[in-house]
């Protein structure tokens, strides 16, 4: 034991171990990660997981790998099936692709980082055995008492079962927006306070101090499957019981090494939770936050405030390489709402799992910091958008941090290191390369031009097509406001709607709440019921908006409207937008029919095309060969959603493009034109 003790105690030892768990994750970072799974129709699974959605019901499910299934019936009774269960399902897999938008959220990488390579779109799911297994029971038991607390029950599954799913998305908006949302993830914060609270109990029943760490080690193990081993718990549970483990065996450890030991204990598990977000937060704040804890010193407030802002330090690369924003005011919030959940909501919301009769008491309090939360976030000036760094910027940024937190007498110095790295990432991208960007927005139309940083928004998108199905998503949201932000972009100058059908218009209200826009062009013609509804809110704020323009100058290129006549149905009312960037030529459809195509003909000398974006989805009702012909598109774009009801694109109309080379969003994904140099190369976003 003292030769083990020698060793432990050699900072070299930790160094070792990390680097072995650092080349596992770059190891199996560069493999192909295929299922095992071909079909689902003969295999059985443990139910491992169950959420109850609007839409349905997703089960987590765990056989000879981890799957995800979901019953897409908001009638599917749920309450037939318990943790543990043995079911048999048959389904469809469904085709996780990769993100196709440049700089979102890559919803296949991040099921990969979980072992998880499969997710089927459930058709028929049967109990073949019921549950036998205790921990399972009780996991189930433990999670229905939550349910019994009707108005409080989303943050019971969030601040004690680590699930937040429940809390309502633009609460948890509002969370994030203001930095707080670490607050409402399982941390150091609550496994401290569970452990107090069976510490104290542990006491009253005359534990030794031995086997009273050796139930705590138990009860943290329990709790890392009670919350499905989420990521934050497996941190601050592994790290709590190496912590247990060194003073219980007077190892002298340092907390540092122990911290380091932890993470290459959780990449021995799973190599590629490095690439959790939450992991990364939670190891680089707790890392730097003990290496530099001399720094914090003075009463609770001036503590906690160097602790808010040390932190804010330290997470900002994290912050904007993945959300593309931070709330300056968020170090001040957490002086506010750390305390508040720490001594209040928290313990109140244990209290009342024990005692649901106090439902209405925890619901009070949470609609405290809700309605705080809400109201705060208003306070949009704070909120500065900022473009995604490289890995070059990243290592320099911490270089300066680390500078910064060192003992040393020129620090001065690094402060204003760090205050111009600040000013200059704020007033990135230097780049001023002009492109237009054709976003995958699925059946509908949405592309961006920027030229000289000035950029134009040409439809938004509206709906998501899968098979016979179609349901509303919010593409703003999840698409074109996180690319636009990851560019550094904070406002759309102009904001260009072909016409007034929901795959082309059916984002811009919810685009124009939510991201700042200066202009908006509608297209010729009356407006319909969307675009009325979307008026009602351009006056609101207070935004200028036209229709039927003839040419719309931007950073002194033009972008004509081929005006014809009016028509009687909306698609052939489309703007036609004919613009030259650097000498090459764009021309964007809309829905244009053939009859618009043939009246272009007749009134504009415009042909030989570098880039179309073809009209109408690439229907029969567009892209006449006379009009191809004429055009002659160098390059082509089909924007069409995968697997689309509708059929599209048409054979015929590819035939007319066959002298052209066609991109296609369903297969290509988002498609670049970047014209740098007078060039144009061509950048895709594939599936």
């Amino acid at each position: 034991m003292k030769k083990l003790k020698i060793i432990l105690q050699h900072n070299i030892v930790y160094y070792v171990v990390l680097f072995i768990a650092l080349v596992l994750y770059f190891l199996c970072s560069s493999m192909d990660h295929i299922s095992i799974y071909n079909s689902f129709d003969s295999e059985s699974f443990i139910i491992t997981g169950i959420t109850k959605y609007d839409y349905g019901v997703k089960f987590d499910l765990k056989g000879k790998e981890k799957v995800i299934g979901y019953v897409y019936d908001e009638s599917f009774d749920s309450t037939n099936y318990y943790l543990g269960d043995v079911v048999s399902i048959s389904g469809t897999i469904k085709d996780i692709s990769n993100n196709t938008v440049p700089n979102t959220f890559n919803y296949r990488k991040y099921l990969i980082n979980n072992k998880i390579y499969n997710v089927v779109i459930i058709s028929d799911i049967k109990v073949i055995k019921r549950n036998s297994n205790i921990f399972y029971k009780i996991k189930d038991k433990l999670l229905k008492r939550g349910k019994s607390l009707d108005k409080s029950y989303p943050y019971i599954n969030g601040l004690i079962f680590g699930v937040n799913s429940y809390i309502d998305e633009d609460v948890m908006n509002s969370y994030r927006n203001n930095g707080i949302s670490h607050l409402f993830a399982i941390s150091g914060l609550h496994v401290s306070l569970f452990i107090l609270i069976l510490s104290k109990i542990l006491d009253k029943f005359g534990i030794k101090i031995g086997f009273k760490s050796f139930i705590i080690i138990l009860f943290l193990l329990f709790y890392m499957f009670l919350t499905n081993f989420s990521m934050s718990v497996m941190r601050c549970s592994i790290f709590t019981m190496l912590l247990f483990i060194n003073k219980l065996l007077k190892f002298e450890i340092s907390n540092i090494n122990l911290l380091l030991l932890t993470l290459s204990i959780i990449l021995f598990i799973n190599p590629l939770s490095l690439n959790n977000v939450g992991l990364q937060y939670s190891f680089l704040v707790t890392l730097l936050l003990l290496k530099y804890s001399y720094l914090i010193t003075g009463n609770g407030v001036v503590k906690l405030f160097k602790t808010s802002l040390i932190a804010f330090l330290i997470s900002y690369p994290i912050t904007v390489n993945n959300f593309y924003q931070v709330n300056l005011l968020s170090v001040f919030y957490n002086l506010l709402f750390v305390p508040y959940v720490s001594f209040i909501l928290l313990p109140m919301t244990l209290i009342a799992y024990i005692f649901p009769w106090l439902d209405n008491v925890l619901y009070f309090l949470i609609k405290i910091i809700e309605l705080s939360s809400q109201f705060l976030e208003q306070i949009g000036i704070f909120k500065v958008i900022l473009c995604k760094m490289n890995t070059f910027f990243v290592m320099l940024y911490f270089v300066i941090i680390c500078k910064l937190f060192n003992k040393n007498n020129v620090r001065c110095v690094f402060v204003f290191a760090l205050l111009l790295f600040l000013i200059v990432h704020y007033f990135m991208p230097w780049k001023k390369d002009d492109y237009v960007l054709f976003l995958d927005v699925q059946q509908g139309d949405s592309a961006i031009v920027s030229l000289n940083n000035k950029v134009s928004l040409i439809d938004t998108g509206g709906i998501v097509s899968y098979g016979d199905s179609e349901y509303k998503y919010t593409i703003s949201k999840n698409k074109i406001i996180p690319y636009l932000k990851s560019k550094g972009i904070r406002k759309i100058d102009n904001l260009i709607l072909s016409h007034g059908d929901f795959d082309h218009v059916g984002e811009a209200k919810y685009l124009v709440e939510n991201f700042k826009v200066d202009k908006v062009i509608f297209n010729c013609g009356s407006y319909n019921d969307l675009e009325k509804e979307l008026i009602k809110v351009l006056d609101k704020k207070e935004i200028e908006y036209q229709s039927c323009i003839n040419v719309l100058n931007v950073d002194r290129t033009g972008l004509k409207f081929l005006q014809t006549k009016e028509y009687d149905n909306e698609n052939d009312n489309s703007n036609v937008i004919y613009t030259k960037i650097n000498n090459y030529k764009f021309l964007f459809m809309g829905d244009a029919g053939i009859d618009k195509e043939l009246d272009i003909l007749n009134k504009y000398n415009i042909s030989d095309i570098d880039v179309l974006k073809v009209g109408h989805h690439g229907s029969n009702t567009s892209s006449s060969e006379e009009f191809i012909d004429r055009m002659n598109p160098k390059y082509s774009i089909i924007s069409v959603g995968k697997n689309n009801r509708y059929g599209h694109p048409n054979k015929e109309v590819l035939d007319n493009l066959k002298d052209s080379k066609t991109y296609r969003i369903d297969e290509d994904g988002s498609i670049m034109f970047k014209i740098k140099n007078n060039k144009l190369k061509i950048e895709i976003c594939s599936p």
